[in-house]
């Protein structure tokens, strides 16, 4: 019970900067779906840019984060020399990659339809490129578990970033221009650097070549799954104006795009957890209890998961206006794509057993079926049903790839998950959803739709704690007659 203490004040402490952070972020949605009209596709250009940002990171990370993990809580290996060796690997690849986008910036941009724009793309490749760098970085305040100075530097950036287009988009007298979202972010993804110089000290530890082998072997396949992962969140996002070219493709992106920002709320909870949780399972380990505890560390996820699901869609008429009136139109999509993002973490919670087991190839087997199956959802679809096959192409993968890793994980890492009790939890989420949408008519006012959504949602919580009489402090049992 201590260890689950330590996780929930660690989850606690990444989720303020992930939610509190996210919701902060949240502010840019409806200030740019304000400002940049649905139907100029403005939008659409800056969804497309950062999926392709997303997957560069990952290119650029190869798989260092869990491989640093891995290697740092290894007995036969040296700490400093881990972080050392994996901060200058990917400070050489990000500048061998920044050098070369440069150096080719016509053609690269031109081939990913912004030969106008050039900027755009230099602007997003130095990004990217300091962000891997900073990856590593703050890896390393996650490993030596000083969460306040990560969630601090996550909340200032964002807080920057927000002031600094509020100040760009509202105050001053320029015109409105796509490239000053990028130019922004550059800015203030820099300034954050200024704040990692004690953790730079590190990089007087060297460069170890025999160490950063054996930790490629280890990662290649890290980079294939999160390759295969981002794809599975981006692949629509680029794929769409080339399915569908022209401003219109634009238009009905920037829609898709405005509107997943409102399920992205389950990727602010998965997130959270998942950076508490992944040095929580490496550091536990090799406890006898580990499995058992892995399998309530599931069911928890789930539990909370599905709560979060019912208050966006108990309260999706409030949460709708975080765009505007023109992005409506695909607010259908936000139930299908949280789903997806519940699927997504229970894959992440998952992927531990190839990860303890070193049988990472796995991984990369599981997320690149996951990836192709999106793929070709999107590829057949998307001409005829437009965004909607996106978010359905996104819940296929999602799923194909949580099956597949559950089913392979019983032979090598059987873990005894409460089936039972997650099904129950899903089936009482499904029921009370259902009836959240059937109070979707006309014939009810958006206050009644409200009130009776919130009942639901105290169901789904009181049942929590009814049948979660363990996570309650025993004298708050007591006076809640719990046993």
């Amino acid at each position: 019970m201590a260890d689950f203490k330590a996780l929930a004040k660690d989850t606690a402490i990444y989720g303020l900067s992930s939610i509190v952070g996210r919701f902060l972020n949240y502010l840019l949605v409806p200030l740019y779906t304000y400002k940049i009209a649905a139907e100029s596709g403005g939008y659409g250009v800056v969804t497309n840019v950062y999926a392709y940002t997303a997957l560069l990171f990952v290119l650029l990370t190869y798989g260092m984060e869990t491989t640093f993990f891995r290697f740092a809580n290894k007995e036969e290996e040296d700490s400093r020399k881990v972080f050392s060796t994996a901060l200058w690997s990917v400070l050489a690849t990000s500048a061998v990659f920044f050098a070369l986008v440069v150096a080719f910036l016509r053609p690269v941009s031109g081939a990913m339809g912004y030969g106008d724009h050039p900027s755009y793309i230099w602007t997003m490749a130095l990004t990217v490129a300091i962000d891997a760098f900073q990856a590593i970085l703050f890896s390393y305040l996650r490993f030596k578990k000083k969460a306040i100075k990560f969630a601090s530097l996550k909340l200032l950036f964002i807080i920057l970033n927000i002031s600094i287009n509020l100040l760009v988009f509202v105050v001053l007298p320029i015109k409105i221009d796509v490239g000053n979202v990028f130019y922004i972010n550059l800015g203030c993804t820099a300034f954050i650097t200024i704040f990692f110089i004690p953790e730079l000290r590190g990089l007087s530890a060297g460069f170890d070549k025999a160490l950063m082998r054996r930790m490629l072997s280890y990662s290649w396949p890290i980079l294939i799954l999160g390759l295969a992962g981002i794809l599975n969140q981006t692949a629509d996002k680029i794929l769409y104006p080339i399915v569908c070219p022209g401003e219109e493709g634009k238009v009905q992106l920037g829609i898709y795009g405005a509107v997943v920002k409102i399920a992205m709320i389950m990727a602010m909870i998965t997130q959270a957890f998942r950076y508490a949780y992944e040095p929580f399972v490496f550091g536990t380990s090799k406890e006898k209890d580990s499995k058992e505890t892995y399998a309530k560390g599931m069911k928890y996820f789930i539990v909370f998961t599905l709560l979060a699901f019912l208050v966006v869609m108990g309260y999706l008429d409030v949460f709708r206006y975080l765009v505007n009136r023109g992005y409506w139109e695909g607010l259908k999509v936000v139930p299908i794509v949280m789903a997806a993002e519940i699927m997504m973490g229970i894959y992440f919670n998952l992927s531990f057993w190839y990860k303890l087991t070193d049988r990472t190839i796995w991984g990369a087997v599981f997320s690149g079926a996951g990836c192709a199956v999106l793929i070709a959802v999107n590829l057949i679809f998307i001409p005829r049903y437009g965004y909607m096959a996106c978010a359905w192409g996104g819940f296929a993968g999602y799923a194909v790839a949580m099956l597949l890793s559950y089913f392979v994980g019983k032979k090598y890492y059987p873990v005894a998950y409460p089936l039972k009790e997650i099904a129950i939890y899903v089936l009482l989420a499904g029921v009370l959803y259902g009836l959240m949408v059937s109070l979707t008519s006309p014939v009810h006012s958006a206050w009644l739709r409200l009130g009776l959504n919130t009942v639901l949602i105290i169901v789904f919580a009181l049942y929590i704690l009814w049948n979660e009489k363990g996570i309650l402090p025993s004298s708050l049992r007591r006076r809640l007659h719990l046993r």
